[in-house]
């Protein structure tokens, strides 16, 4: 490396290796489009598609419930029976405290 530095083209290897550093110190912290700001860009843009995954899911859920409480009689009434303590007329209802 040292001959580098020293030989006759000492002083184009030194202007390479400064241009080079301030090049990529501009391209890290320069205001703007920067590498800091395509980092957090990334961590954001997972973090959205993390949301999706998670949506859509709860959408397949809520589907395939939905296919249930139209096709199926007895989940329906049990559905209304544990969300909206519905009851038949006499039956006897306990509501046990949330």
């Amino acid at each position: 490396m040292r001959k580098i530095f020293r030989g006759p083209h000492g002083g184009f290897a030194k202007f390479v290796v400064w241009s080079t550093s301030i090049f990529l110190l501009l391209m890290i912290f320069w205001p703007g489009n920067n590498v800091i700001r395509w980092v957090g860009a990334r961590i954001e843009i997972s973090r959205q598609e993390k949301q999706i995954r998670e949506y859509n899911r709860q959408i397949r859920q809520m589907d395939e419930r939905i296919r249930m409480l139209t096709s199926d009689r007895d989940t329906l009434e049990k559905f209304a029976r544990e969300q909206f303590n519905f009851a038949e007329p006499g039956d006897d209802v306990y509501i046990i405290g949330d």
